[in-house]
């Protein structure tokens, strides 16, 4: 039997600076019969609690790693195999596979995707490009987020694409200056980048505020944009959850910023504390509480949002996808209803507003889906 016939599980790498996780426990006994896409075990990052999925089919004959145990990126958790594997080959490839690896942490730095920065009008922009192709792609995060809300889409989407996940202005590690805080500044911060990085088209994909960025950028430039996803996006209704901004903008405490994270998941176990305590340091970082504050004036006054974009969707030309998880807490997933019928729609069931994050595997087959089929 060749090694065809069998394939390693193996921890993937969730951002830019994860080189290890802890198993928090399996999903799948062994001897279970798997398929793509389905959850198999449970990892606690410095981030955030996420699933390792199988991406092929087959039984899951080993399961390598036990819960406790620390797992560097690429370290074996399990095995998955045909039924017709004897347990003297899968021992061999597993013997084989330790025999060779070599932990992230203790390998020299090689080339790889790294945080830079430019100057778009004023503002210092922080981005992260992966991938090589002809064809771009730029993420762009939500409220009160940043480029790493993309660390479980951006390594899959850059196959054959570039794919640039930026730090909206008063975010992450961009300028914490905002100009007048609207949306349409924003966008206008999106055209100046593509401008800087010599992109004249390029496949847009927001999320929440980030959807409306990029719808409105779309509007304008219809012909630099090859395809429009939203996810969970601002703009297409007015209701919006007021408490949840209100208490993200205000909070300074960790038992204040909890609560209102745990709004974000249909499933807040995911949450860990270090992705608490992220966003507690950006939190207090100068000028973000007023940067924020000159935002949600402009985008959500008396806890109704202000742009309402279903209209210019109808009458976008380019692919459009709009992607929501039905236990969305802070904008509902019936503003993904009666969209114009060339408009893709995917409500995924049982996820919340980061659904890209929740359910992150069917989030970046449906994206790479639609980009093949427009």
């Amino acid at each position: 039997m060749s090694h065809a016939d069998m394939y390693l599980l193996t921890l993937p790498k969730w951002g830019l600076s994860m080189t290890k996780g802890q198993v928090v426990g399996w999903l799948t006994e062994e001897g279970a019969e798997v398929r793509p896409g389905q959850e198999l075990v449970e990892i606690e990052t410095e981030k955030v609690l996420s699933a390792v999925e199988a991406i092929t089919s087959g039984v899951l004959r080993r399961r390598v790693a036990r819960a406790g145990d620390v797992v560097h990126v690429g370290g074996l958790l399990g095995v998955i195999a045909t039924p017709s594997a004897s347990d003297l080959q899968i021992d061999q490839y597993v013997a084989d596979f330790q025999a060779s690896y070599v932990p992230e942490k203790a390998e020299e730095e090689v080339a790889g995707p790294v945080l830079e920065t430019v100057d778009v009008d004023g503002f210092r922009i922080r981005y992260l490009r992966r991938g090589e192709g002809a064809e771009s792609t730029i993420l762009i995060h939500g409220f009160g987020g940043d480029l790493n809300t993309w660390m479980f889409n951006h390594e899959a989407l850059a196959s054959g694409h570039s794919v640039f996940a930026l730090d909206l202005p008063g975010h992450g590690s961009s300028s914490k200056q905002v100009g007048d805080g609207t949306l349409e500044g924003f966008a206008k911060v999106v055209e100046g980048f593509l401008d800087i990085l010599g992109l004249t088209k390029a496949h847009l994909a927001g999320h929440s505020m980030g959807g409306a960025v990029a719808a409105i950028f779309a509007r304008k430039h219809p012909e630099r944009c090859l395809s429009l996803t939203l996810i969970a996006s601002a703009g297409l209704g007015p209701e919006i959850n007021g408490e949840y901004i209100r208490g993200f903008v205000s909070a300074t405490r960790r038992n204040e910023i909890r609560p209102q994270l745990e709004k974000l998941f249909a499933n807040p176990g995911l949450i860990t504390r270090q992705m608490v305590d992220d966003t507690l340091k950006y939190k207090r970082l100068d000028g973000v509480e007023p940067a924020l504050r000159t935002i949600t004036a402009q985008f959500c006054p008396s806890d109704r949002q202000s742009v309402i974009l279903r209209e210019q969707i109808s009458q976008l030309s380019m692919p459009v996808l709009v992607l929501w998880g039905s236990e969305d807490r802070i904008l509902p997933a019936s503003h993904a209803l009666n969209l114009p019928q060339h408009v893709r729609t995917e409500i995924l069931q049982g996820q919340g507003h980061m659904v890209h994050m929740e359910a992150a595997s069917k989030v970046n087959t449906v994206i790479r889906s639609f980009w093949e089929s427009r």
